[in-house]
Order: structure tokens, then C-alpha cells, then sequence
């Protein structure tokens, strides 16, 4: 699709009425998995910034799946009604069991009633063979997507935040999932202690170069009860303001092939566990000011990749 500044951003929503005809509603599900970096088996310290909950607080582990999904669903419903959902299993490691507990898992909630999609947020340490051949052929009978946390392409910081896989092993994911013509989404945190826009740059390149077919851009959130968040407390290293924040999106907008799709650009933290940055908490005043960026410099994803591309014609 065509962009310029009053639409800078290929956005999810842009995307799925493209392939699905409507806007589609994402269900949160919590498939009851834990993270080879928490039990022992990489380290039992998790990466430095992941909340006690695995991004899971506001989700019923306790509750079938099926239950779940209904409860969410009526969550939703007063801010998006009722219509077609993919159903997201975001806590945790979601590929991180045995192979016969994720087909039936999976193969499951493919049926659920008005789901479209699966999207299934994972390791990339923790896509073995088969695994990825059954995510490929469930990718047949209904769009299935996988979410990788790449976090930062910076062997250093990636170190640092006890990420327990090096960048070999993402690009590895991503060229064998690409065989399954499967969906790939990277996450990558913004504002990591040590990196400047170079860093956050590179990471973005390399999640792009690798084959990554979307974007989840992420401000790092300082959370309660983590190692990062102790950190935080003892030694106050510096975190972006808002307006450091923004111009950073539209920078990094400005150099991402139009045809990667931008899933995010924030993120949510869960209110009771964020230490900082509170001002991220009011989210419509920040997607308000990123979207006056745009407008206010005339720009929009991948316009300067553009303006390259014309130099050379």
C-alpha cells in the first residue's frame, strides 16, 4: 500500500484487511509453558527484563484454554464487538514442550469457533525440526505466526541481558520457518542500558536482512521484581524521555522496507509492575506524538530507502 505522512506506517490492522478482508481481534492465551532460560535447563535467572509472569499478568492460566478464550473474548468486545480473532500465546516460551503437547494444543484452538489465525511467541532456541514442520503444515489449513524475541542484535548487550542464544540461532529460525512460508514477527527492545540509535539500527537491519516479515518495536519498561529492575533501583542508568522516544520510531520508520509490517511501536506494560518510564503509561499521548512526527517532517516508513533507490535510477 501507498504511504506518506497522514498514513506513515504499514500497521498489523493495514495488514490483516489485506489477507483476512476485516480487522482482527487478538485473543491473549497462556498455554501454561515455561522458558528454558527460568527452569534450569539455559539458566535459571530468565532474561533481565522479563516480568516474574512472562508477559502473562493478565491472562487465567488456570483456566482450559477454552475458557480462556472466551473470557478474553468478552474482555474485548466493548472496545472491538465480536468478529474474527487470532489467538495469541504470548507468555513465556509457547514451543518450549514436547512435540505431541503442542499439536494438540495448537491443533485445538485452530478450532475454536471464529479463530482465523494463530500466533505463538517463542524462543528461536526452541524450534526444532519438527516442530517447525507441524507449525508448517498447520500453517496449510490456517495463517499461523510466529513471534521471535530477538530483543537486540548486539552480541554485548544480548550477553548482558541474559539473552542464552546468539544471533546464529535467530537467523537459523527465521531461514527454516521461511521454508514453511510461515509469518515471522521479531521483537526488539528500544533503549536497552548501553545502546544508542546505532545499536537499535543495527538490530532492526539484521531482523530485516535475516527475512523477518515483521516488526514488534518495543520501549524497554522497567518492571517490579526483575534483575533489571533491581538494577534500576541501585544505579539509575538513563532511559529515554518521550521525546527522545518518538523522534527514535520515526528514525527508525524512516530506514524499514515498506513492505515489513509494524506491529507495534510501544508496547503495554502491566500498570502495577512498571518502575519506569511512567509516561509510557498514557499510550494515546504517545502514538499522538509519533503520529504528529510524521506529519511535522514529512516523512514515513522506508523514505529514506526510497530516496536512495531514486539516486540510483
Amino acid at each position: 500500500m501507498e504511504l506518506d505522512p497522514h498514513h506513515p506506517l504499514y500497521t498489523a490492522n493495514d495488514y490483516f484487511k489485506e489477507v483476512f478482508g476485516e480487522k482482527i481481534i487478538k485473543i491473549t492465551l497462556d498455554g501454561g509453558f515455561t522458558c528454558p532460560n527460568r527452569d534450569g535447563k539455559l539458566s535459571n535467572k530468565g532474561c533481565i527484563f522479563c516480568s516474574t509472569e512472562g508477559s502473562g499478568e493478565q491472562t487465567k492460566r488456570s483456566l482450559p484454554l477454552e475458557e480462556q478464550f472466551e473470557s478474553m473474548k468478552e474482555k474485548m468486545a466493548p472496545k472491538w464487538g465480536y468478529g474474527k480473532y487470532m489467538a495469541y500465546f504470548q507468555p513465556f516460551t509457547n514451543t518450549y514442550a514436547s512435540l505431541p503437547m503442542l499439536e494438540a494444543m495448537f491443533t485445538r484452538v485452530a478450532e475454536f469457533k471464529d479463530v482465523c489465525a494463530l500466533s505463538i511467541a517463542t524462543r528461536p532456541d526452541c524450534l526444532e525440526k519438527e516442530k517447525i514442520e507441524f507449525l508448517g503444515a498447520l500453517n496449510k489449513k490456517l495463517p499461523v505466526f510466529v513471534e521471535l524475541g530477538l530483543q537486540t542484535s548486539n552480541e554485548n548487550t544480548a550477553e548482558y541481558i541474559n539473552r542464552c542464544y546468539p544471533n546464529s540461532v535467530y537467523a537459523k529460525a527465521v531461514e527454516e520457518l521461511k521454508k514453511e512460508n510461515i509469518n515471522i514477527v521479531t521483537h526488539i527492545i528500544l533503549g536497552l542500558p548501553g545502546e544508542d540509535i546505532k545499536d537499535m539500527e543495527k538490530s532492526v537491519n539484521f531482523a530485516v536482512e535475516s527475512g523477518t516479515d515483521g516488526l514488534k518495536l518495543q520501549l524497554l519498561h522497567i518492571l517490579k521484581n526483575t534483575a533489571l529492575g533491581h538494577i534500576y533501583q541501585k544505579e539509575k542508568f538513563p532511559l529515554f524521555d518521550i521525546e527522545s522516544y518518538t523522534d527514535t520510531i520515526v528514525a527508525l520508520a524512516e530506514r524499514i522496507p515498506q513492505n515489513i509490517v509494524i506491529h507495534r511501536i510501544t508496547g503495554d506494560a502491566y500498570k502495577p509492575c512498571i518502575i519506569e518510564p511512567r509516561w509510557s503509561l498514557d499510550k494515546r499521548r504517545v502514538l499522538n506524538m509519533i503520529s504528529k512526527k510524521f506529519l511535522e517532517r514529512n516523512t514515513f516508513q522506508g523514505r529514506i530507502l526510497k530516496e536512495k533507490e531514486t539516486e540510483y535510477e
